[in-house]
C-alpha cells in the first residue's frame, strides 16, 4: 500500500493514509499535539516509500516521542477512517493503528509540542478519527 503526498495533477489525495500507535496506561490513551495546533492525534504518521506499517510506526515514534518501539509486540488494534481535521472538504484521514510496548522515556520531539493521557471525556480535545479510537477503546459507539 502505497502513500502519496500528492495526486498526479500536484493536489492533496482525498485520502490520507496513516499508521498510528495506540498506548493506553491507566485507562488512558497517549495522545500527542503538535506545535501550533489545538486538537491531538495518536502518534505516528505516513509511511516512506517501501516501509511495512511496523518500520513506519518504530521510525514515527522514534522521531516524535524519542523512544523504542519493541518490533516483536506490534499487534493490530484497527483501521479507522474520517473526515480529514484542517483540511478541505472531502478530504478523508485512514489510520491503520497498533498498538507495542516501546523502551525509554516519553519525550515530545520533533513536531511535537505536548503529550497527554486523554480520558473518555476528552473527546472534543481530538481529531474526528481519533474520536473513532475513542469509542473502540471506551465502548462509546452511539448506535443506529
Amino acid at each position: 500500500m502505497q502513500n502519496q503526498q500528492h495526486g498526479p495533477s500536484g493536489a492533496m489525495p482525498a485520502l490520507i493514509d496513516k499508521v498510528a500507535w495506540i498506548l493506553i496506561r491507566d485507562g488512558k490513551v497517549l495522545s500527542a499535539r503538535s506545535k501550533g495546533k489545538e486538537i491531538y492525534y495518536f502518534p505516528g504518521g505516513k509511511r516512506e516509500p517501501g516501509e511495512s506499517d511496523a518500520e513506519t510506526l518504530a521510525r514515527e515514534i522514534e522521531e516524535e516521542l524519542t523512544v523504542r518501539i519493541k518490533p516483536e509486540s506490534v499487534r493490530p488494534f484497527g483501521i479507522f477512517e474520517a473526515e480529514a481535521d484542517g483540511k478541505a472538504a472531502g478530504v478523508r484521514v485512514r489510520m491503520v493503528c497498533y498498538t507495542a510496548d516501546y523502551e525509554g522515556e516519553l519525550t515530545p520531539a520533533a513536531e511535537i509540542e505536548e503529550i497527554a493521557w486523554l480520558g473518555e471525556g476528552d473527546r472534543d480535545r481530538v481529531s474526528a478519527a481519533s474520536r473513532l479510537v475513542f469509542d473502540a477503546v471506551y465502548g462509546t459507539q452511539k448506535k443506529a
